[in-house]
């Protein structure tokens, strides 16, 4: 899967649209291998971030959680931290 897709579930404050829409978009773009589609497939592809939008749009809209939201600084700090450790020199 593409790595810059983040989880967005359970943060304070809480996901916006650009961010899914940005998260569907990567997706897309993934799966279709194509970081900007030709345009003969310009529509079917602005078609499907759509309807992955509006899916996960759905899906952060139904999902519980009995765990405290997390802190997006917080979340940050730890990931830029990992990478400082995964790519060390």
């Amino acid at each position: 899967m593409c790595r810059n897709i983040r989880t967005l579930h359970n943060f304070e404050p809480a996901v916006t649209d650009d961010e899914i829409r940005a998260a569907a978009l990567q997706y897309v773009r993934k799966i279709s291998g194509a970081t900007k589609p030709s345009q003969a497939n310009e529509e079917v592809f602005a078609r499907a971030v759509e309807a992955v939008t509006a899916a996960s749009r759905e899906l952060l809209d139904g999902l519980t959680t009995s765990a405290p939201p997390k802190d997006r600084e917080t979340e940050a700090v730890k990931a830029r931290a990992r990478a400082q450790r995964r790519y060390a020199a």
